[in-house]
């Protein structure tokens, strides 16, 4: 087991990994995970993954488990990386389809490895705010770890994501309001109930879950970044696990400096990133009057917002929002051209490529990837069933 140290994003006060913790004690901002990457390289390489299980489990000496202790997993990771034929004919087109992991979303990632480290270092009662496919997530790895789950879901969560959250044992509090409202009903009560807060970067594990999607990706490109990849952002933990992932990878010599231009995609209705990225400021305000049929996009105030935004300019990349028609446009496009049922927040992905290319901030012979981050199966509602 290669892990040091938690260290804070923002005042980079470091904290002891062998017990729980949720944000900086000194400014109250997301920790993340520092492996020992020289003593990881040691059994770690590139040349021998192929013969190891098709699983995030295959990256084990970057994750933060010890040696020896059985992850909860339901066989995360190992999704495929599709080239789209027809939907985009002037790109280059990749979509990484994430619906195929545990509970149909990527949210598996980072809920495999989260809830595997809050069991190993004694958690007993998981909590969550969700909007849809976290709160699932959460269920099932909560249920696999024999650990109790507290989901806070708003009223208007797609039904899917509620009955599969029941039916995964979990305790399901609908609130009215926002995944804001419901993190703050943790925040009031999670003490007093002796809950282990999982919100979105507010412990410092899924997000290295998520940053398994940086290492498939690099692995499937043949260790060479894509020029673009578009990311469905909320909460961004993915955008944060990616970024972490590449500066990972080319400290253990698996890919050079050159790295993609990182575009969060956002909704109208609901695009705090996109606002604040061209104010050009550090932070984003709260979004007023959030909404749009992407429940998960539906973020009106991210944690992580100051991290997302520099990704984005060390990049070179962007943000850009779309709005619910476009997703719903894009999501049949795709469906009929490519064979995928996507969620709308991957729609809002390949809506996003139209404006992108119009602007020059894409070009024809670029490879462009896009995550589809969970199935359209789960957004009926939102597909007229």
């Amino acid at each position: 087991m290669f892990l040091k140290s938690l260290e804070c994003s923002s005042c980079g006060l470091k904290h002891d990994w062998s017990r729980l913790q949720n944000l900086c004690r000194s400014c109250e901002k997301p920790l993340l995970a520092i492996v020992d990457l020289a003593a990881a390289s040691r059994t770690l390489r590139r040349e021998n993954l192929v013969s190891r299980e098709k699983s995030l489990w295959r990256y084990r000496e970057v994750l933060p488990l010890p040696a020896g202790v059985e992850p909860v997993s339901l066989g995360e990771g190992g999704t495929p990386l599709l080239r789209a034929l027809k939907f985009a004919d002037d790109v280059d087109l990749w979509i990484k389809d994430e619906s195929l992991n545990p509970t149909q979303s990527f949210k598996a990632r980072g809920m495999s490895v989260a809830v595997s480290m809050a069991k190993h270092l004694g958690a007993r009662k998981l909590a969550a705010p969700s909007a849809g496919n976290a709160g699932g997530a959460l269920a099932a790895y909560a249920a696999r770890a024999g650990l109790e789950a507290h989901i806070f879901m708003p009223r208007d969560t797609p039904r899917a994501n509620v009955v599969e959250c029941r039916e995964l044992g979990a305790n399901v509090t609908l609130i009215d309001g926002l995944i804001t409202d419901c993190g703050a009903e943790i925040a009031r009560r999670k003490t007093k109930e002796g809950w282990f807060d999982m919100s979105t970067l507010k412990e410092p594990y899924r997000v290295e879950g998520k940053k398994t999607l940086g290492y498939e990706l690099a692995e499937q490109c043949n260790w060479r970044l894509p020029d673009v990849i578009l990311y469905p952002t909320g909460g961004g933990t993915g955008l944060i696990g990616m970024w972490k992932a590449f500066d990972e990878m080319e400290a253990l010599g698996w890919i050079d400096k050159k790295r993609s231009r990182m575009f969060a995609v956002q909704a109208t209705g609901c695009a705090p990133i996109v606002r604040a990225f061209e104010r050009g400021e550090k932070s984003a305000a709260e979004f007023p009057d959030p909404h749009t049929i992407a429940s998960g996009l539906r973020v009106p105030k991210a944690i992580g917002d100051f991290l997302m935004l520099d990704i984005l300019r060390q990049s070179n990349g962007g943000a850009v929002a779309v709005d619910d028609e476009e997703m719903i446009r894009a999501a049949r496009g795709v469906g009929s051209s490519e064979g995928l049922f996507v969620c709308p927040e991957a729609a809002a992905c390949l809506a996003a490529l139209k404006p992108l290319r119009s602007a020059s901030k894409i070009a024809s012979n670029e490879r462009v990837v896009i995550f589809n981050t969970g199935s359209g199966i789960k957004y009926l509602e939102c597909y007229g069933g």
